[in-house]
């Protein structure tokens, strides 16, 4: 498939009820905080971990879409995988180690790690570790989201009623029912820019079919990840710039700017809580030339 022409980017909305959209595990799993302002943070490897779990849903089994970075995957055996299918032989002294000599079999293995597995075609990886498939910078990249307004972290007691052996279940004093904690925020609506370069998408095979997965990741991830921290998380809004040249037709934070989020008018001196307690704008007007502006939920 043929790699996209067209830089985008977006801006991404999405929300959190009673829950904990991502946890520090430096402080206790409590939510993400900017210390100096309050307002939440969701790390990029965060939303991109999501990302991957939707791909993983939908297309499980389907040639091209396996997942190179997966909970306990076991990265020089993703690498090896390259080898053998290209049938390499492994160098006589460094086994899979280094590239091999010629730059064109060299090639082959990052291609092939490209073609092969999705997060590897979209973000990249460094494949160096042990068994060497060399490196490649992904076409997609994303910040860290950030929450409009500071938020709250509460911590909730929760008991457990039920206990692990016959001995525990014999003693009437109570003492055995653990306490433990739970970390939420009431409500929160973050923000997430994203960048997608049609330059960088040239080197790894990142087609048109593959940018459409992203959108359909973007708007149902948290739909196929609901937890007991996470039970209300929704994608609100996906707005995508998109530019009729690959190189761009404007900088990325003239795009960004067009887009503003704030609370309804004479709702702001009250702690928000839904997503109908704000109001998002974009700016359409007089566009930068070559730039169109859709949005997508």
């Amino acid at each position: 498939m043929n790699a996209i022409t067209n830089r985008y980017e977006f801006v991404y909305l999405f929300d959190v009820s009673n829950g904990n959209p991502n946890g520090d595990p430096d402080a206790g799993n409590m939510p993400r905080l900017d210390p100096e302002t309050n307002q939440g943070l969701v790390t990029d490897v965060c939303l991109k971990r999501k990302i991957r779990n939707y791909v993983t849903l939908e297309k499980e089994g389907s040639q091209g879409y396996a997942i190179y970075m997966q909970e306990k995957a076991i990265l020089n055996n993703q690498h090896e995988l390259a080898w053998k299918a290209l049938d390499i032989p492994a160098d006589a002294k460094d086994g899979y180690k280094k590239l091999p000599k010629e730059a064109a079999k060299a090639k082959e293995l990052t291609d092939w790690m490209c073609m092969n597995f999705f997060d590897v075609r979209s973000f990249g990886a460094v494949m160096s570790t042990g068994v060497n498939c060399g490196q490649v910078r992904g076409p997609i990249q994303v910040a860290f989201a950030t929450s409009i307004d500071p938020v709250v972290p509460m911590e909730i007691s929760i008991t457990r009623m039920a206990v692990t052996t016959e001995k525990e279940a014999e003693d009437q004093s109570g003492a055995n029912r653990t306490m433990g904690r739970k970390h939420i925020i009431p409500y929160g609506l973050y923000r997430l820019h994203g960048f997608i370069s049609a330059k960088l998408a040239e080197r790894t095979g990142f087609s048109e079919a593959d940018l459409e997965l992203l959108w359909r990741s973007l708007i149902n991830m948290f739909e196929h990840d609901r937890a007991a921290a996470r039970g209300e998380m929704s994608a609100r809004k996906l707005i995508v710039f998109k530019h009729e040249h690959a190189m761009g037709n404007a900088p990325a934070h003239v795009l960004f700017d067009r887009v503003k989020v704030g609370r309804v008018q004479g709702e702001a001196d009250t702690p928000a809580r839904n997503f109908s307690d704000y109001q998002v704008t974009v700016d359409v007007e007089a566009l930068p030339p070559g730039v169109s502006v859709s949005s997508l939920i």
